[in-house]
């Protein structure tokens, strides 16, 4: 569905390599180019269809780039706002989902951070679970609009959005921390690794990791300290967007402290 949408736009990794300075001036962007929220969200509705089918979670509603979307096509300099990743559900975050869907006891009356959440599918996912607190966490953002918009069509009211970039930052105590589609990149999965250490020896978090076998996941020293939860196949559309992948894995964070 967005093998063209992947192609075109910039690497993901650029998104979360940039400095608090680049944050700033991409909300002062977007600011200047649209007049209000409102008028952001008449652009996402535009410019997406709502989909709750060919995934993992066909119970989810959420707005996304489809072949009938103009900007399956449209060329990416048209785009007025930063890379639409938002607008993907990504295999890691489908194989997330449809976990704390199956597992309801995860997330029940747990404070969850959803870190790089994208569409906000495994936020919802959480929410919808019982999780007693749901932050999501995304830099776009246009992303913390797209997932104000998906709770809607989910009947749930909006979870709160940060929009600062968290890897690195002081830990919280967080119950549950979860991740969907984070390593690809080298450099991103050495800075996640440390903060997720962190996290761990503070507070005890848990911390849950939906991928679907990118090299940059497999290879990474991070796989010392997984524990695999869950293996699903993924439906047939879903393979041939991302090149082939077939299936998508959630994995358990078993960081111990260091010696």
């Amino acid at each position: 569905m967005y093998r063209r949408i992947i192609m075109c736009f910039r690497s993901r990794a650029t998104l979360y390599s940039f400095q608090r300075g680049m944050r700033c001036s991409i909300r002062r962007y977007v600011s200047s180019i649209a007049g209000s929220e409102d008028d952001m969200k008449n652009f996402i509705i535009e410019n997406t269809e709502i989909v709750n089918s060919q995934s993992l979670t066909p119970e989810i509603s959420l707005r996304l780039f489809t072949p009938t979307c103009r900007f399956w096509t449209e060329k990416p300099e048209f785009w007025p706002f930063p890379d639409p990743y938002w607008a993907i559900y990504w295999p890691g975050g489908q194989a997330l989902a449809r976990y704390l869907l199956n597992n309801p006891e995860v997330s029940a009356g747990r404070k969850v951070l959803d870190l790089g959440c994208g569409c906000g599918a495994s936020a919802i996912a959480a929410k919808i679970s019982g999780a007693s607190c749901v932050v999501a966490n995304d830099i776009d953002p246009i992303a913390a609009i797209a997932i104000k918009m998906n709770c809607e069509l989910n009947n749930l009211a909006p979870l709160p959005c940060v929009t600062e970039n968290l890897i690195g930052s002081e830990a919280e105590c967080w119950d549950l921390i979860l991740l969907g589609d984070m390593f690809y990149d080298e450099a991103l999965a050495d800075r996640l690794h440390q903060w997720l250490q962190t996290c761990t020896n503070t507070y005890g978090t848990q911390v849950l990791i939906g991928d679907p076998g990118r090299s940059q996941f497999e290879d990474h020293n991070i796989r010392r300290s997984l524990h695999q939860l869950a293996h699903f196949q993924l439906p047939d559309s879903v393979k041939e967007e991302n090149y082939g992948l077939t299936s998508s894995a959630v994995w358990i964070y078993n960081c111990k402290p260091d010696h």
